[in-house]
């Protein structure tokens, strides 16, 4: 699949406006001594055998060999509330030195801005150092379920399996039904992706809305295959080219107001699968960490397992580029955020 990356781009250039974020200069250490006999720690905010697991096993093959002093890379598991606990512990446990990165959805990039509950940091403080694609997400139920369109979805109620308050599978149905009408119930506390896949195919929940394509690909290639899915919308800034038949949220809205409110949702979407170091890391860290990770995901072996699992080497976002999109959607005026804010409250109070 060849993504339409310049086109969503510019969407996103012409929506926010993007403008660099600069990062304090500082001295840096010899790159050799940060890292040479140490271990980096990939902490992923999800289950086994999700796409974000899958992705970061993936990294962790591969992006030692680019970083200075060629450092031992693990991973490990740090589910819950669809990413937000790991970023809270980026924020306040993990080491500042560029030996520890969160691998994590894209929900929780807004979560502080549209949570009902506080959240002790901000994703302007984290430093980004890459995401693997550019992605679409979608609503899909079960190929059972007698929800087989988004107009199904707007006469009847849907029942959608959510991984926590500030996740895409939690915000995003609750945002449809506040704009576009539809009916989606949120069956939430679900651990991971995996638990997620389980509830859909035991008839717990009719579906799951917010299920990036790349990210489906990877963990179920054979729902794919089968046609076990119905994909019922599409939720980021342009179609998917394997989905042209699948109507795309923002164009669903009659609204430009409508329209503004998705697009700040759905702009997380061009850095799915995204990898930041914790907030104070030392910008010469911040940097080689950057390099290292574009440079990963160009290994050969790199590519050909992600060819294998996705279908193509994805359009990845560089860590430089998240950190201008990131500062441009909190930047966001006010009246947008504050709308999103309040329909993100209230539907997890009717949830």
């Amino acid at each position: 699949m060849k993504r339409s990356g310049g086109r969503v781009a510019a969407l996103v250039l012409s929506t926010f406006g993007l403008a660099p974020l600069a990062m304090a200069a500082e001295p840096p250490a010899p790159a050799e001594g940060a890292f040479k006999g140490r271990t980096v720690t990939i902490y992923v905010g999800g289950t086994a055998g999700g796409g974000i697991d899958v992705g970061a096993r993936m990294l962790s093959r591969y992006i030692g060999k680019y970083i200075p002093g060629h450092p031992t890379v693990v991973v490990q598991n740090m589910p819950g509330a669809g990413g937000v606990r790991l970023l809270e512990h980026l924020n306040a446990v993990a080491p500042k030195d560029g030996t520890v990165l969160g691998a994590f959805a894209v929900g929780p990039l807004l979560d502080p801005i549209l949570s009902p509950r506080k959240v002790s940091y901000k994703m302007t403080d984290f430093a980004a150092i890459g995401a693997i694609e550019k992605d679409v997400s979608f609503c899909t139920t079960w190929h059972a379920s007698p929800v087989k369109t988004f107009e199904d979805a707007k006469k009847r109620e849907t029942t959608v399996a959510g991984t926590g308050a500030g996740s895409s599978t939690d915000i995003y149905p609750i945002v449809l039904n506040a704009v576009l009408g539809s009916k989606f119930r949120v069956i939430t506390g679900y651990l991971g992706t995996q638990e997620t896949i389980m509830a859909v195919e035991r008839g717990e929940t009719d579906g799951r809305c917010g299920w990036g394509w790349a990210s489906l690909k990877s963990a179920k290639p054979d729902w794919l295959r089968d046609k076990k899915l119905n994909f019922i919308v599409q939720l980021g800034l342009a179609k998917n080219k394997e989905a042209m038949d699948v109507p795309l949220a923002i164009d669903l809205a009659e609204k430009e107001d409508d329209k503004q409110v998705l697009r700040v949702l759905f702009a997380p979407l061009m850095m799915t699968r995204p990898y930041f170091a914790p907030p104070g890391t030392p910008p010469a860290r911040v940097a080689e960490l950057r390099k290292a990770f574009m440079a990963g995901l160009a290994d050969p072996g790199a590519i050909d397992e992600l060819i294998k699992t996705v279908g193509e080497r994805p359009d990845s976002t560089p860590g430089e580029e998240m950190q201008k999109l990131l500062g441009d959607i909190y930047n966001s005026p006010e009246a947008v955020l504050l709308r999103l804010r309040n329909i993100v409250i209230e539907g997890t109070k009717k949830n």
